[in-house]
């Protein structure tokens, strides 16, 4: 690893920033004092409530750790698609008894509040999605000693992180659950994501900066693969959902290892973006009917997966993950990361004697 990396978390495990309730303070808490780097995510926060959860993990370690940030939408989206869109939704409404969101709630996820806060109250490492910031606000991070990182899908749009100033690159390969960071949503690329190690070997090949991979990684023997391909650290999220610190629902929690739920796919359904999630019955019916509009459908679907948790429905929910999402195991966050770095010493011992099984 790049010494900051080090600095920053002994062990090259690095807990995604998983939006939507899952990465809390406890949990980034418990990763951090373990000896990898928690995350907080500070999607679909107001500003406020991004620096009352700061204020919480400086509570609960003194360890370093993150804070994740969505970089503001383009307004790309076909309204007529969104109202087409809507009516579909209609029987959904109907059946939770609750009326759809305004599609129209906002684009920029209160972005210049956060980093306003982020730079009156610096915290070790930010990392942003969906995009890449302007090169003033990595400048002004750095200056108020913070590590910044940023997701990429591919090689070019990591050297556009390199070229933007940001301090390392995730790379994040297809098998990632949750959304891909694509720095444009176009819909002529779905399906063409480029697997996990071929993306960090183009990614390292491209780029000088250090490198986080993320996708499908679950175990330790993974870690030490990507850490094999040229990666500085491996960035986990599906093996964190089922930890006990994790906010995620209980019915997320379970479906994970659920045989009901065979298979992942990359869906707009939910949000108007592509995301992976286990499938279900609200992705089979919607998916292939969802636009191209983020986060237009995020508005629009989040009081119906609201109401489908409060029904105990998990097939109303979205259920992120990412393929390797069988091999989740029910840990405090602080033993799975234990364990994680366990499994990558042993994994590494045999690499290094000829003993890999």
């Amino acid at each position: 690893m790049s010494s900051v990396l080090t600095d920053i978390c002994p062990h090259p495990i690095v807990q995604a920033p998983m939006a939507g309730g899952v990465a809390v303070p406890q949990l980034a808490a418990a990763v951090s004092e373990a000896g990898g780097l928690g995350f907080l995510a500070a999607g679909y926060k107001t500003a406020d409530g991004m620096y009352q959860e700061i204020k919480q993990v400086r509570g609960l370690t003194s360890r370093p750790f993150g804070v994740n940030l969505f970089l503001p939408q383009p307004e790309t989206a076909d309204p007529a698609a969104v109202d087409v869109y809507a009516h579909q939704l209609a029987g959904e409404a109907s059946w939770y008894e609750t009326a759809l969101g305004d599609p129209d709630s906002g684009r920029d996820d209160g972005y210049d509040a956060k980093l306003a806060v982020l730079l009156d109250n610096p915290v070790p490492v930010v990392s942003f999605h969906f995009g890449v910031p302007a090169r003033e606000v990595l400048d002004s991070l750095r200056r108020a000693g913070t590590f910044t990182l940023v997701t990429a899908t591919t090689a070019e749009e990591a050297r556009a992180v390199e070229q933007a100033g940001a301090d390392a690159v995730i790379a994040q390969g297809v098998e990632a659950g949750g959304h891909q960071g694509t720095h444009r949503d176009d819909p002529e690329a779905d399906g063409s994501g480029v697997g996990l190690l071929s993306l960090v070997a183009q990614v390292r090949e491209s780029v000088g900066i250090p490198v986080v991979a993320a996708g499908g990684i679950m175990r330790g023997g993974q870690i030490a693969a990507v850490l094999a391909a040229g990666a500085a650290a491996a960035q986990l999220g599906t093996a964190f959902v089922a930890a006990h610190e994790s906010g995620a629902h209980a019915l997320h929690k379970q479906a994970l290892t659920d045989p009901l739920y065979v298979r992942t796919e990359l869906t707009r359904a939910f949000s108007g973006r592509p995301a992976r999630a286990l499938v279900n019955r609200f992705l089979r019916e919607h998916g292939p009917y969802a636009p191209a509009a983020y986060p237009d459908v995020h508005h629009l679907t989040a009081p119906l997966r609201k109401a489908a948790a409060k029904a105990g429905d998990a097939q109303g929910l979205a259920l992120w993950a990412g393929q390797g999402h069988r091999m989740a195991r029910e840990l405090p966050a602080g033993q799975l990361v234990e364990v994680l770095a366990a499994e990558l010493a042993a994994a590494r011992t045999a690499l290094s004697t000829g003993g890999a099984r």
